[in-house]
């Protein structure tokens, strides 16, 4: 009995070896002669141990959490957010317009600017700058006219740079009251004092930028009286040239802030099926680092209400917010023969100065002409902006002839110029990439 169990022991064991294990034989089970080319043996299927580790790993597969694939929202939003992040970090390490744009594409294949920038004249010098150097580029103008003509000089730092157009004009018109009275009476010593403490001149004169410059420049010198007040005094040698000083209000009241004028930065391309392609640059949009911010909380509510029904006056106030996102717009014209014309505008000039802008680029300048937007409407109220007409941040528009005196040319039989463009201008024509 007791061999009986043995056996049946062994032959348990055998059954039940686990992997790595090498199984033991009982000695009661006879070893076979291998067979020559014995038939081979139809493949079995998992055993029970194999069935068992494979649902216990089914089992913790489903318990492990899953990835879930992000909706087409969430996608917009994140792309969104990941946008506004990276022009707020950029903005916040000051980089300028220029370094911004002169960064190597994150894209690889980019496509080209269609333009550099924005680009201004200054009017003092003539020299066309970027536009994040304009201001400092006026600075710089106007401190070298100082030594051209200081009075001048100080006048345009007053108007320039004071940005709160109302604190100059009330600013403005204390200060002639102050030469007017120095003028009208001569004699009155009291006139030609001004206490730099008093409140009216604090509040409305001294607060303005170049200001002082301007006292200086008219014969003002600062001077401590036996009170221990300090005052403007006009110089004894002032009150002969009491002419000038009437000049000088006269020139304070009537000066305007020096601006510079935009670069249309005019360019003509020849015939390209890329003439709808617009790569702008930062400097077209009106995006400050504060308003980065707005813009995101903006774009986030805008993905949250595309699917939300919107009334038409809702859908006209987002428009209309749109269009006060862009400071420029860049409008190309493409003319009958293919040739493109290119230039830079302000998003709210009025489209006559489009119209004026084609005019001057012409050979003949009298010959009457229509602009198309898309879908061929026409242009008609010369007098809206470009952002009323949905023309910003770019446009491609389209010149056609007056049919009836294009007409009568072609009648008269003269040979017309290969094209309606200037030859100073057609010398410029470049290949739009």
């Amino acid at each position: 009995m007791r061999k009986f169990f043995q056996e049946i022991k062994a032959d348990l064991k055998f059954k039940t070896a686990g992997p790595g294990q090498k199984l033991s034989e009982p000695s009661r089970v006879p070893k076979e002669k291998p067979r020559a080319e014995a038939a081979p043996k139809p493949r079995q299927g998992p055993t029970d141990e194999a069935q068992m580790a494979a649902a216990a790993a089914l089992a913790r597969m489903e318990l492990k959490p899953k990835a879930k694939l992000p909706s087409s929202q969430e996608a917009i939003k994140n792309q969104v957010r990941k946008e506004l992040m990276a022009e707020a970090a950029a903005s916040e390490k000051g980089l300028s317009a220029e370094e911004k744009d002169l960064a190597p594409p994150e894209k690889e294949g980019a496509a080209a600017l269609s333009v550099s920038g924005v680009y201004f004249i200054c009017p003092l010098t003539g020299a066309v700058v970027r536009k994040d150097k304009k201001e400092k580029h006026l600075r710089e103008a106007i401190q070298s006219y100082f030594s051209v003509d200081p009075v001048a000089a100080s006048i345009m730092e007053i108007h320039t740079f004071n940005k709160d157009r109302e604190k100059v004009r009330v600013g403005v018109e204390t200060m002639a009251k102050y030469l007017d009275n120095i003028y009208l009476h001569p004699e009155e010593e009291k006139y030609r004092k001004i206490k730099l403490q008093n409140k009216v001149f604090q509040e409305r004169i001294s607060c303005l930028e170049g200001i002082h410059r301007f006292f200086q420049a008219i014969g003002f010198e600062t001077k401590t009286l036996p009170t221990t007040e300090e005052y403007y005094v006009l110089k004894e040698e002032m009150l002969t040239k009491l002419e000038d000083l009437k000049d000088y209000k006269e020139q304070l009241l009537s000066s305007e802030p020096v601006r510079a004028q935009l670069d249309r930065q005019l360019c003509v391309f020849k015939p390209s099926p890329e003439a709808a392609r617009f790569e702008l640059p930062n400097d077209f949009y009106n995006l400050t680092a504060e308003e980065i911010k707005r813009e995101q909380r903006l774009r986030t509510e805008a993905v949250e209400k595309a699917s939300m029904l919107r009334t038409r006056a809702m859908r006209e106030k987002e428009e209309q917010r749109e269009m006060r996102k862009y400071n420029y717009t860049l409008v190309r014209v493409r003319f009958p023969d293919g040739y493109i014309l290119q230039g830079t505008f302000y998003a709210r000039e009025s489209v006559s100065v489009l119209y004026n802008f084609v005019r001057e680029a012409l050979r003949d300048d009298w010959l009457p002409f229509e602009l198309l937007g898309p879908g061929g409407l026409k242009l008609t109220d010369e007098n809206l902006a470009f952002n009323e007409c949905g023309l910003v941040p770019s446009a491609l528009l389209t010149l056609a002839w007056d049919a009836a005196v294009m007409a009568d040319i072609e009648a008269s039989g003269e040979e017309q110029p290969g094209s309606p463009l200037k030859p100073e201008i057609l010398s410029r024509v470049q290949t739009l990439s």
